[in-house]
């Protein structure tokens, strides 16, 4: 698995910055699925003590679960602090199950998750100091808009202008036998549809 890749808000990969030798930072983390598992991406915003951002990482990692993609973005910021010489790492993560197993409080049963978390810990120890917290999605906004833009050069998609992605079209169809059936046009994988009942 590769990490740490840095890219722009266009894609394109940001230069390095100069190695720090002191100093802390904090890195808001995440990752997301379009299908849980389906196309999957991590996002990572990373900021120095005085909240001036530092580099912004954000890959497309194929097929993934959620919880692999959030597992993708704590290595990434972890492999980050490492190679630009941060000794001391404050990760914000919206993933309570990944903060809890880092922290302890829960066992880690997925084989698919079990080599990533002990990753974690084996870079997490080569740090001085390591913190990480869980908040809500909606305080995770950087980290999420990341995610989502990763997810969106893996599927092809395009956002608006804007950074945000495309508005949302209707789409006439019909269920049958538990599969949506579009009369015209077709959406790609990963999209999120919303079922609601034709008005008469």
């Amino acid at each position: 698995m590769t990490t740490g890749s840095r890219h722009s808000a266009s894609g394109e990969l940001w230069p390095e910055p100069p190695a720090k030798t002191d100093g802390a930072i904090t890195a808001w983390c995440d990752g997301g699925s379009r299908g849980n598992p389906g196309p999957a991406g991590f996002g990572v915003h990373i900021e120095d003590g005085q909240g001036k951002t530092v580099a912004q990482l954000s890959e497309y990692i194929g097929r993934k679960t959620n919880n692999f993609a959030e597992y993708s973005g704590l290595l990434a910021a972890l492999n980050y602090a490492l190679e630009q010489g941060y000794s001391r790492l404050k990760v914000i993560s919206d993933s309570e199950l990944m903060v809890k197993q880092i922290k302890g409080q829960y066992r880690v049963q997925s084989p698919e998750l079990r080599p990533l978390y002990e990753e974690a810990k084996r870079r997490i120890g080569r740090l001085d100091s390591f913190q990480i917290h869980h908040v809500l999605r909606e305080k995770n906004r950087h980290g999420d808009r990341l995610a989502n833009e990763a997810m969106d050069r893996g599927t092809g998609r395009t956002p608006s202008a804007s950074g945000t992605p495309a508005p949302a079209r209707d789409l006439r169809g019909f269920v049958k036998g538990g599969v949506v059936h579009f009369l015209e046009g077709e959406l790609p994988d990963g999209v999120f549809v919303r079922i609601t009942p034709e008005r008469r």
